[in-house]
């Protein structure tokens, strides 16, 4: 979701906090990617689901638990990188906990002075992005 990254950048964003299903392969990957294209700090917050969290009378159990491991269905993954895309937690697969970290708001200025994806280099002489922030509702009126 490029542009609605772009959009938080344009708004001062410099703490991201990214919630996924729970994934090593989405966290490991995505989230120093995020943090070096907003040079901001990322906080992946990644659930963990084994397969006993399934009551055995969910529907569709069997063709759920066919081929899952035996482990869990999501591993997890939560994480937190620095604006340079360092991890200073490294993704936590397989645990449950309260994983905290002191961050150093510094960082970020100290990283926008080599790249700043909202400043000179989005090219505002060339390119706009006009965002909606009027409030939608999506229910259906009765």
């Amino acid at each position: 979701m490029p542009l609605a990254r772009t959009a938080l950048y344009a708004q001062g964003e410099d703490l991201h906090v990214a919630n996924w299903p729970g994934s090593y392969r989405n966290t490991h990957d995505i989230t120093p990617m995020m943090a070096k294209e907003g040079r901001s700090f990322v906080i992946s917050v990644s659930g963990l689901m084994r397969p006993s969290d399934f009551p055995k009378d969910s529907p569709h159990y069997d063709a759920l638990m066919k081929d899952c491991p035996k482990d869990f269905l999501t591993d997890g993954g939560s994480c937190l990188c620095a604006p340079n895309g360092e991890f200073i937690i490294e993704p936590q697969v397989g645990k449950e906990g309260i994983f905290t970290a002191t961050i150093n708001h510094t960082k970020v200025f100290e990283e926008r002075q080599n790249f700043d994806p909202v400043g000179h280099y989005s090219r505002p002489d060339v390119l706009q992005l006009e965002v909606n922030q009027t409030r939608l509702n999506n229910l259906k009126k009765r």
